[in-house]
């Protein structure tokens, strides 16, 4: 991913967000071999603009390498929720805008 892509794709995921009222955003980065800081600054300014239009971001399909880096970078990305894949993160999600539901029990 380069840098004008990841701006366009914050800029873009803000105007879904006033057009559609979304409470969830579920960002897949499963196909980032590797991370730097500037990657991993835009991924946490993606979740501080979500949360402060109220909804809630979970970031899936992180590699182990992209996790270690990010550690080893110092990156703490605090607010930023992740799940192993698709399927985890949409659950979280779906918990995350409803309470009340239960997770499945084949889960």
């Amino acid at each position: 991913m380069h840098d004008e892509l990841a701006i366009g794709l914050q800029d873009d995921l803000t105007q879904k967000l006033i057009k559609t009222g979304s409470h969830g955003v579920l960002i897949d980065i499963s196909a980032l071999d590797i991370v730097d800081t500037y990657i991993g600054r835009i991924l946490s300014q993606i979740s501080a603009i979500v949360g402060i239009m109220d909804a809630t971001m979970v970031l899936v399909g992180m590699r182990p390498a992209v996790a270690i880096t990010l550690v080893e970078l110092g990156m703490t990305m605090p607010g930023v929720r992740t799940a192993l894949n698709v399927d985890k993160g949409l659950a979280l999600l779906r918990r995350s805008v409803d309470p009340t539901e239960m997770p499945d029990a084949g889960q």
